[in-house]
């Protein structure tokens, strides 16, 4: 979670709990740690070298027992399957508490299960119905999320030809659902399809 000149947080230093499918509260802990160890290093005039203490601290904060506990979910279902893995999370987090002696690893990255397109159907999902289920703005709306518009856009791509040369046409751009209320998106302008990202 350290390098010389850089603590890595959040999602970008794998603070999602897989169990929960949730995260929020382990990236805001892992960013108040990095700030209470950057903080300690500038008082002491300890800047420029690696702050390795980072990841002594979160590994014994609550967020560090937390993941550390929940370490092998994901990993068991792809390795076991639903069933054999479901069966050895239901064992490990209800009779051991996340406390196992074994430490399962994904052999396949993230990026090398992506299939192409046109070998899937495309999703296909119902209207909302405005009584149980809501469009995406609509319940942004709801969510009393305020943020002043136009403002700088903050996500870079190192490259911003990427999405429409190579992931639109090889699968369909999946950067268009990673996020539920549209971040990503393919927009046509002028019938020349154009990434664009709504920050």
């Amino acid at each position: 979670m350290s390098m010389p000149g850089a603590l890595f947080v959040g999602c970008e230093a794998g603070t999602l709990n897989f169990a929960k499918i949730k995260g929020t509260h382990t990236a805001m802990k892992s960013g108040m740690i990095a700030a209470e160890t950057l903080a300690a290093a500038l008082a002491n005039g300890d800047e420029g070298r690696e702050l390795s203490e980072y990841n002594d601290a979160f590994l014994n904060s609550w967020a560090g027992e937390e993941l550390q506990s929940s370490r092998n979910w994901g990993p068991a279902l792809h390795k076991f399957g639903v069933f054999l893995g479901g069966a050895y999370n239901f064992v490990d987090q209800n009779f051991f508490g996340g406390k196992l002696p074994f430490n399962f690893r994904d052999d396949k990255p993230d990026y090398a299960c992506m299939k192409p397109a046109d070998s899937c159907l495309p999703p296909i999902y119902p209207k909302p119905d405005g009584n149980i289920s809501f469009d995406k703005p609509s319940s942004v709306f709801l969510s009393s999320t305020n943020h002043e518009e136009n403002q700088p856009v903050h996500l870079r791509l190192a490259d911003p030809d990427l999405p429409i040369q190579v992931n639109l046409p090889r699968y369909a751009e999946p950067a268009q659902r990673y996020c539920p209320v549209g971040v990503y998106e393919v927009v046509v302008k002028n019938d020349i399809p154009q990434f664009q990202i709504n920050s």
